[in-house]
């Protein structure tokens, strides 16, 4: 390596969710002398305002909770009790469940947590900082190879040698454009509508996933008496739903909303982000390797978004640590290949079903209606179906990596 930078054995490109959880693990695990060191613009100012929530499955709390974040995200983490899944068109009266999951039938332990993003982005960026993570203010503007590592730069004129690079710069990732990684890729032609709203009537920590025609409609228990709603449109819909003033905005809200529990508030003004389909076709490249949404993006109906990435830092995490224990070289080939081979069916699979439902669900064709929820009752009545499909969405099938069993490195 070139004498005249400075030495890493990891830097980690993006101080998202992703970013943070894996530098804290492998900190964690592997200090002293195994040096790491986050880069991002963002670690320059407060983590921003952010109405988004994520849906923490019972794998990926674990992972927060051997990293020292989840105590301090415990009591603002709303539990997930009971959900049920609806089929119906916009204008029917009444909205039958046709699938139900309940946390009673799983020793009552939550079937996952609600939390809001932004809670989670400043524990993580807490969490870092006390474990010894380098923070750098300031993004990747080039990398190399170089004997034994990469050389990197950042815009700031910082250079390092690199023994690991790890994007986790976003579903944009300008890490994974200059490596020549290509995605599998689709746009949806829909946005998903997020805002925060409270109520008259405690949800009682109840989810409710109602599948509509043009797209999905979720309700997401928060703390108190207040729900998240994510919302997906049509593109142009959504764009000019979030532009109406409040009162004609809300009166849309509640045809899909009701009035169960009562009159509703907004805590937040909803926005609109475009929903799409990416997948890279490799997860790793010359000492590089891809995490969180840099590595895939996968429609929010099924809310593994966030946990996908989780599991993403739970194997790398493990496979570096594996490698530098034995004095290995964490950025080699081999290593990386295991990473790969570790995520990539999971992945695969998690974003097939997730595209799938899309495209069964949004759509206005009543035969497809009446199959489907043929299907729906079919698990409802089978509760080894059921219980498949919540093991499935808790993150608990497969090979499972130690921080998603609840496990140190």
């Amino acid at each position: 390596m070139d004498a005249s930078n400075q030495r890493l054995d990891v830097l980690i490109a993006g101080a998202g969710i992703a970013g943070l959880a894996l530098a804290t693990a492998l900190v964690r695990a592997l200090k002293p002398g195994f040096s790491i060191a986050v880069c991002d613009p963002a670690l320059a100012k407060e983590p921003a305002r952010d109405e988004r929530v994520s849906a923490i499955a019972p794998a990926a709390r674990q992972i927060l909770e051997a990293l020292g974040v989840w105590e301090k995200l415990a009591a603002n983490a709303q539990p997930v009790r009971a959900m049920e899944i609806t089929d119906s068109h916009l204008e029917d009266a009444v909205r039958q469940p046709f699938l139900h999951f309940d946390a009673a039938a799983d020793a009552g332990a939550p079937l996952a947590h609600i939390a809001e993003h932004r809670e989670l982005a400043i524990a993580l960026r807490e969490a870092a900082a006390k474990a010894g993570v380098r923070l750098l203010a300031s993004k990747t503007e080039s990398f190399a190879p170089l004997d034994g590592g990469l050389d990197v730069r950042l815009e700031d004129g910082a250079s390092f040698a690199v023994r690991l690079l790890v994007a986790a710069d976003g579903a944009k990732s300008k890490l994974r454009a200059t490596a020549g990684i290509r995605m599998v890729s689709w746009d949806y032609g829909q946005s998903g509508i997020v805002a925060t709203i409270g109520h008259e009537r405690d949800h009682e920590g109840r989810a409710v996933q109602h599948f509509l025609p043009v797209g999905t409609f979720a309700i997401l228990p928060l703390t108190g008496r207040r729900s998240s709603i994510v919302w997906a449109e049509k593109s142009g819909e959504a764009e000019r739903l979030v532009a109406l003033a409040p009162a004609e905005f809300k009166e849309e809200l509640i045809r899909r909303f009701g009035l169960k529990l009562g009159e509703i508030e907004f805590f937040s003004p909803p926005r609109a982000y475009p929903l799409s389909f990416a997948v890279a076709r490799r997860f790793v490249g010359e000492r590089l390797a891809l995490v969180g949404d840099a590595a895939h993006v996968i429609h929010p109906l099924a809310g593994q978004g966030l946990n996908l990435g989780l599991r993403d830092v739970a194997a790398l995490a493990e496979c570096v640590a594996d490698a530098a224990r034995l004095g290995l070289d964490p950025g080699a080939p081999d290593v990386l290949a295991r990473y790969e081979r570790w995520r990539r069916l999971d992945t695969m699979m998690m974003a097939g079903a997730s595209d799938g439902l899309n495209r069964l669900f949004s759509n206005r064709s009543d035969a497809l209606r009446v199959a489907r929820d043929v299907g729906l009752g079919i698990v409802e009545r089978t509760p080894a179906l059921k219980r498949y499909f919540s093991r499935e969405a808790a993150g608990e099938t497969g090979e499972m990596p130690k921080l998603m069993r609840g496990e140190g490195l």
